[in-house]
């Protein structure tokens, strides 16, 4: 957008700079709120000292420990997982044309959960084990995740065949979720219902979305898968733009809408069955994150996407620091924070989707 002069106008240049101050100011209190959550905890570290381990000049040998091997790859993993679901949620949203499309809402996440139970107990993808480190041991996690994603992406065509039904609503798709969710809640209940004792207990506390599971392997992979999906959603931030301006008016513009949505959810959808292959169903980020970050910048996607990475590691890796401080010295899984935070957002949206 130019002048005549050359000279780009003030008002598209206001436009731009305030959505870069906003998601400058995200990235800074997501620096301040990892820091906190390393500090944090059933030993408080200083703040002064997290710095120092942080650096590589750490003079205190204990609290070097616990962040490296405790703290660090779980404030990292919430901050990565995070960033995965909220932007799986906000392309979803678009390529969908559907405001209440999320991971979880869709029945994604029960998919890649019932996917990823199915591998490890009846593939032997992983081995389950009772103890405080951890619930599940994953011994191949290539085929957890490539079994999370099969299901995931099942789902995710059954959704994009309704979507394209003549007539389909935004809450006709969302009820095809809900159908979804409960038929691999079932499927994962099936499993349990057959699992001896040791596997059942363990199973039932890996369902619950808990970041605390994942090392530092684990934590690569999903940052990996992270990265290289945002990368591909923000080279089609101009089609998810065009897509949510109306169809026709992407097929106009020479955008082959068709093949930008299902490109769009099978990323989206192994970006959710990775996060779900390591850490169990983490509901309601990718619901939440799009629509609180969307109301304070708007729709544009190559504002929004990068907004949504750093505002849904910010809020998995807050709710996550209150979810291990909340019953102190007892841990509570963050998925409960994250379910408590967003099913009245979720009934706050049908209800204003209902109004004329």
């Amino acid at each position: 957008m130019h002048f005549h002069d050359g000279t780009i106008p003030k008002e598209y240049t206001g436009y731009i700079t305030t959505k870069m101050v906003f998601i400058a100011l995200l990235l800074v209190l997501l620096g301040s709120a990892l820091i906190g959550a390393i500090g944090m905890g059933a030993a408080a570290i200083p703040f002064s000292e997290v710095v120092r381990s942080l650096a590589g000049a750490a003079t205190n040998k204990r609290f070097d420990i616990i962040i490296w091997n405790i703290r660090l790859p779980q404030a990292l993993c919430a901050v990565t997982a995070g960033a995965g679901l909220a932007v799986a949620g906000a392309v979803m949203q678009s390529v969908l044309r559907n405001p209440l499309g999320s991971p979880f809402t869709l029945g994604i996440s029960h998919a890649a959960a019932f996917g990823a139970a199915l591998s490890v107990m009846v593939m032997d993808g992983g081995t389950m084990t009772s103890s405080t480190v951890g619930a599940i041991t994953i011994t191949s996690p290539m085929a957890v995740t490539f079994a999370a994603f099969l299901f995931s992406l099942l789902t995710a065509g059954i959704i994009i065949a309704v979507s394209r039904l003549r007539g389909a609503s935004p809450e006709t798709m969302v009820l095809t979720g809900v159908a979804l969710g409960a038929l691999f809640t079932a499927g994962t209940m099936f499993l349990q219902y057959f699992a001896d004792d040791t596997q059942l207990a363990a199973m039932v506390f890996w369902t619950f979305g808990d970041t605390a599971r994942a090392s530092w392997s684990e934590l690569g992979l999903i940052a990996a898968m992270t990265t290289a999906c945002t990368l591909f959603f923000l080279g089609n931030a101009w089609n998810y733009n065009a897509i949510d301006a109306g169809e026709e008016t992407a097929r106009g513009l020479g955008i082959r809408v068709d093949r930008v949505r299902l490109l769009g959810m099978l990323a989206a959808s192994l970006l959710t069955a990775v996060s779900i292959a390591f850490l169990g169903i983490i509901g309601f980020v990718g619901l939440v994150v799009p629509h609180m970050v969307r109301r304070m910048i708007g729709a544009d996607h190559r504002f929004l996407l990068p907004a949504c990475v750093i505002g849904g590691g910010l809020l998995l890796l807050i709710s996550d620091t209150a979810a291990r401080l909340l019953l102190a010295p007892h841990i509570l899984p963050v998925s409960v924070l994250t379910a408590f935070l967003g099913a009245p957002v979720f009934i706050t949206l049908i209800i204003k989707g209902n109004r004329p």
